[in-house]
């Protein structure tokens, strides 16, 4: 009887002890060495430089990614402090749908889908910007346009925060389509499709 209890137990203890042994692995891994780093956190003071700032200043000369800017057409749509008529880029089908998808979502609560001007904001009481379709603004550089979205004019604020660069030539290769849709006339059609749009209507 001794002998069956003792190897009864001899039997619970080869069973428990792998497992003894696999939740002490488990509590060695949940130790906080990856949260707990020797390291010093950002604005934190620290003794091992003079001025007890942790934070290092910047090397002289240093850009952050993506701000080095050394296209000035690209980055502001001028070519020596003025601005240019051509884009910085090819314009393809899809950058024109890219910026038709902008303008739709930045432009067009103001300044109308068609770009007229009467967009939703102006109905219900603000001020309201000028038409796309203004010689004034036909005749205007595409330049012209990316500064106005970047700087902002009047009472329109800069959108630089919120549409990227290339965005921003994109919407206004959209208003330039727009502009050319609303002005068009059947001699900027070539010859060989004149033919497909008597047949569309």
């Amino acid at each position: 009887m001794r002998f069956t209890q003792i190897e009864s137990l001899t039997s619970i203890f080869h069973l428990r002890f792998p497992l003894l042994l696999l939740g002490l692995l488990v509590i060695t891994g949940c130790r906080q060495d990856m949260h707990d780093q020797p390291r010093y956190e950002p604005l934190e003071a620290s003794t091992f430089f003079k001025d007890g700032r942790a934070s290092r200043p910047q090397v002289p000369g240093t850009v952050a990614r993506g701000q080095l800017k050394i296209d000035e057409h690209l980055y502001s749509g001028k070519i020596a402090g003025k601005p240019v008529d051509a884009f910085p880029f090819p314009i393809t089908k899809d950058i024109l749908a890219r910026g038709q998808e902008r303008y739709n979502i930045f432009c067009a609560p103001c300044h109308a889908r068609i770009g007229d001007g009467s967009g939703m904001i102006v109905q219900r009481g603000m001020r309201q910007p000028p038409s796309f379709h203004t010689q004034r603004l036909r005749e205007a550089p595409a330049g012209y346009y990316f500064d106005v979205i970047t700087n902002g004019f009047g009472t329109m604020y800069s959108y630089a925060d919120r549409v990227t660069v290339n965005d921003r030539w994109a919407i206004v290769a959209y208003i330039r389509a727009l502009q050319l849709s609303q002005n068009a006339t059947i001699e900027d059609v070539p010859a060989s499709q004149r033919q497909q749009l008597g047949a569309a209507r």
